[in-house]
């Protein structure tokens, strides 16, 4: 994301710095061209003296084949030569030169800005998608859990109903036992006062005959 917004930030910069930048390049030797403010008269010779022969359009290219003075002999774009004043031409192209290499440039940098947003745009969506599909998986998970959690309380609460019956039927068992145990020492103990008292047969002497 971070990296996204950095390009199109710089891209905005070179678009802004972009006339700067190409004003900023140095010509080769010799190639010069006529300021844009004006359009300057060209004599036949290096001093006002001279006489006015023609003129130079503003931004027009030439080529600086020597100076003398405040004047510079230039060549021009059809072949012929004149004097100009020096300090009417300009050692950078023409804003009518660079106009259609910003414009080249401005429209570049358009559709890769453009293909940034769009790509930028997609990623946003497959995010947004991929986010909405965690916070419903996020949300079924916590459903579950919840039921589950209401299932486990459901199953504590059989366990400790099935323990306490448990217990009941162990103190039960216990009373049984106990009573059972109990009766039987009672009969034994019943028995044991009983037999002593009881009549003892007598045995028959032998008789001889």
């Amino acid at each position: 994301m971070t990296t996204q917004r950095l390009k199109i930030l710089t891209l905005g910069v070179a678009l802004a710095t972009l006339p700067n930048l190409l004003q900023a390049q140095e010509t080769t030797d010799g190639d010069a061209w006529v300021s844009d403010e004006l359009t300057t008269y060209v004599r036949s010779g290096p001093t006002d003296g001279y006489r006015i022969i023609g003129t130079l359009t503003a931004g027009e290219p030439v080529t600086v084949l020597e100076t003398s003075g405040d004047y510079s002999r230039v060549e021009d774009a059809d072949g012929d030569t004149v004097w100009v004043l020096s300090r009417e031409l300009q050692n950078v192209p023409s804003a009518q030169e660079q106009l259609p290499a910003l414009e080249a440039r401005v429209e570049a940098l358009t559709e890769e800005l453009s293909g940034i947003n769009d790509t930028w745009e997609t990623r946003t969506a497959a995010m947004t998608e991929t986010l909405e599909a965690r916070e419903q998986r996020i949300a079924e998970l916590q459903a579950r859990n919840a039921a589950l959690e209401g299932e486990t309380e459901q199953s504590r609460a059989i366990i400790r109903e099935l323990q306490a019956r448990l217990d009941t039927q162990e103190e039960d068992l216990l009373m049984r036992y106990f009573m059972y145990g109990g009766g039987v020492a009672g009969a034994g103990l019943l028995v044991g006062l009983i037999v002593p008292h009881l009549p003892r047969r007598r045995r028959k002497r032998d008789r001889w005959f």
